[in-house]
């Protein structure tokens, strides 16, 4: 008898994620060296974009529809935390600054790459071990100039062959599948974000329905040290609306008190803000076009200016309709962030259907 054929059995991560998304996870970006996801946005973007330019700070336009009403800009920011080489002792050991936020307890014992002129240069984040530490001292929270970087230098000088002061370096996590479609990275804030304005470009690019709206995504620079690229490139868009995407807090996991922070969970969907930073107009069409087209979704109360690009946006020129969108991230700012890849794309099937909800004249007065 003909032996039967075993039937296929689906492998419990068969997920595969998208190289465009992968691709800019992997680049190495502290705000002030985004060269690496600059690269990435200029390979999978630029051929698409009807126009891709760039600017003096380094962010990157990308146009469809040049000439369409109402010009709608959509904000990512292509930059990371990171590390500063700061200072070299006699004995070899870099000393650092911060670039952005960093919680410091996170910081000691990660493998961390310097970029310099010459290369990578690896090494490891130390401090003084806990057996070291009198009952007092395993209570404080160290300060960054107890933290160091090693890199197996003997001293300054055979160090200073190496890397030089001011050259960046970031955490060497890379991204990878958890289970299913979570996942985690190193930045998904806000390479994640970065991803879904570009990726929702592309796709109104080939979508064969007539768009009325001008779209440019601005992949924006040194978001994590006070939303800069936003505010030269809101200047230079001059949109009539505005849409920043970024990660936010997911509160469903231990030790989150949603009366404090409110409930935002992971695969839940695109956490859509409303408040002061965010338009009216905006926000009703984002929930009519979610609920239209049965995308996934939740509404965050924002009550003051929110610490994304969407601040910027809103306040630039005469003023610009803005709006923030969150992806739901656990782990925010730690090397090991995480977050459910299909929230990423259910945010960027949200903003195709709003970029396709629009008609001319829709400039978010209100």
């Amino acid at each position: 008898m003909p032996k039967k054929k075993a039937k296929s059995v689906k492998k419990a991560n068969s997920f595969t994620p998208p190289e465009f998304l992968v691709d800019l996870l992997t680049a190495r970006s502290p705000s002030g060296y985004e060269t690496e996801a600059q690269a990435v946005l200029e390979k999978h973007v630029a051929p698409v974009a009807d126009s891709f330019e760039k600017d003096a700070l380094g962010n990157r336009y990308a146009t469809i529809n040049e000439g369409g009403d109402p010009v709608l800009m959509l904000a990512g920011h292509m930059d990371e935390l990171g590390l500063m080489v700061k200072y070299i002792d006699d004995n070899g050991f870099v000393y650092f600054d911060t670039i952005g936020g960093h919680d410091p307890i996170m910081i000691s014992g990660r493998r961390v790459i310097i970029m310099t002129a010459k290369g990578d240069v690896k090494g490891v984040t130390g401090k003084r071990a806990i057996h070291l530490m009198t009952p007092e001292d395993r209570k404080k929270v160290p300060e960054f100039h107890d933290l160091w970087i090693d890199i197996g230098a003997k001293s300054r000088d055979e160090a200073l062959k190496r890397i030089a002061i001011g050259d960046p370096a970031v955490y060497d996590m890379a991204f990878e599948l958890l289970h299913g479609t979570v996942g985690t990275a190193r930045a998904f804030d806000d390479k994640a974000g970065c991803y879904v304005i570009n990726e929702t470009l592309l796709r109104l690019a080939k979508s064969k329905k007539k768009l009325a709206a001008k779209v440019v995504a601005v992949s924006t620079t040194q978001e994590e040290i006070g939303t800069r690229g936003a505010t030269t490139s809101t200047y230079q868009v001059n949109p009539h609306l505005g849409i920043a995407v970024d990660v936010g807090h997911a509160t469903d996991h231990p030790d989150c008190d949603p009366r404090k922070h409110g409930r935002q969970v992971q695969g839940g969907g695109p956490i859509i803000g409303r408040g002061p930073n965010i338009n009216p107009f905006i926000f009703e069409r984002l929930i009519e076009v979610a609920v239209k087209n049965n995308i996934p979704h939740q509404v965050e109360s924002e009550p003051r200016p929110t610490p994304t690009d969407a601040r910027a946006i809103q306040m630039a020129r005469g003023g610009v309709a803005a709006s923030i969108i969150s992806i739901p991230l656990r782990y925010m700012h730690t090397p090991s962030e995480v977050v459910d890849l299909m929230d990423i794309e259910h945010t960027v099937q949200l903003l195709v259907a709003f970029a396709e909800s629009l008609k001319p004249g829709e400039h978010g007065i209100w």
